[in-house]
């Protein structure tokens, strides 16, 4: 039987809404040295790839600028950061062991080849992603999971959300016995925080609203504040020997409210900021309190590769709120942004 050349991907030929979505019929890639070729099974959707969809991260010397997660995009680009499938193809100088296994695909683009390595570039973004029937991605970035107790589904919700989460709680330091405040806690982000801080020992607060707080409880937050109500009281009731670390994906006024609530040498973890990225703040509560503000993005070599760990335990157990088919990424994407569910959505190419 002959190989397939062509396959179906989701592309954005330009910035904009939904609708710039559209599904097209490109050559399949054929995987170089020291690549391979995953057959999708699974490809989550983040906050990301509405972000990078918009052209919404600014520059550094134009936060107006429309532009990807690390620049300027060249389209037309195939998105999707988060892959679950199974390895089809290898290139050459590729252990061919791998082929058939059961595979999480590491989305970062690295600046260095170290565990502690900073990520540059994103999958979906500097180059093509998982909203596709196949992708390609160096070998030392595909974890093989094949005995991981996880369904391809969630393990699909794992790099991005998750690993956001665990560099967020990694760079704020948090250890067992001390209480973090998870804000957005009920989207993918925001549940992967609330579980991993959980399982580290910490004590959770989490503010979400409505028919969410349930769900965010039973994730494994102690306590819930009502963001439609007075946080920072509330936080002060739930925690009133203050916060140790603050994992934030909301950023906007939160940021000066919430930073007056940390303990001496407390440390606030900002790695969005869907409130609004334009903030002020009292810098002596940063001074005075020993307090820092650090910023994380996404996670290194050495923090995936903890995540991957805890994947093949199954000592973490994703939320999967609702699956569409490739074809309905667009639907996909619009549902994520209208905010309406608990955990991660998921296409199935």
């Amino acid at each position: 039987m002959s190989t397939p050349t062509t396959m179906r991907a989701m592309q954005i030929a330009e910035h904009g809404g939904p609708e710039v979505l559209a599904e097209a019929t490109v050559a399949r890639p054929v995987p170089q040295a020291g690549e391979v070729l995953v057959r999708v099974s699974a490809a989550a959707l983040n906050n990301t790839d509405l972000w990078t969809r918009e052209g919404a991260y600014g520059t550094p010397d134009d936060p107006e600028a429309r532009s990807g997660w690390r620049g300027p995009l060249d389209f037309p680009r195939t998105q999707g950061a988060d892959v679950a499938g199974r390895v089809a193809q290898v290139g050459a100088g590729v252990d061919e062991g791998l082929l058939g296994r059961r595979v999480v695909v590491d989305p970062a683009h690295y600046d260095a080849t170290g565990p502690d390595a900073h990520p540059v570039g994103l999958m979906g973004s500097e180059r093509d992603g998982g909203y596709a029937d196949y992708v390609t991605a160096a070998a030392e970035r595909v974890h093989d999971v094949t005995d991981s107790p996880l369904t391809d589904d969630q393990l699909a919700t794992l790099p991005t959300a998750y690993g956001t989460a665990l560099g967020m709680i990694e760079r704020g330091r948090l250890r067992a016995g001390e209480t973090a405040l998870v804000s957005g806690a009920s989207g993918g982000v925001g549940i992967a925080l609330v579980q991993l801080a959980r399982a580290r020992g910490a004590r959770v607060v989490a503010i979400s609203s409505g028919r969410k707080i349930d769900p965010v409880r039973e994730a494994g937050a102690h306590a819930v504040v009502d963001r439609g109500q007075d946080v920072v009281e509330q936080v002060r009731a739930a925690a009133p020997d203050g916060i140790d670390v603050g994992l934030d994906v909301v950023a906007g006024t939160l940021v000066a409210d919430g930073l007056p609530l940390l303990r001496e040498g407390g440390r606030w973890v900002i790695a969005g900021a869907l409130g609004g990225y334009d903030v002020a703040i009292d810098v002596r509560r940063l001074y005075l309190h020993n307090a820092q503000v650090i910023g994380s993005a996404m996670h290194t070599p050495a923090h995936f590769d903890a995540l991957m760990d805890l994947a093949r335990a199954g000592a973490i157990r994703p939320v999967v709120a609702a699956t569409f088919p490739l074809a309905q990424a667009a639907r996909a994407q619009d549902e994520l942004a209208r905010r309406r569910h608990v955990g991660k959505l998921v296409l199935h190419p």
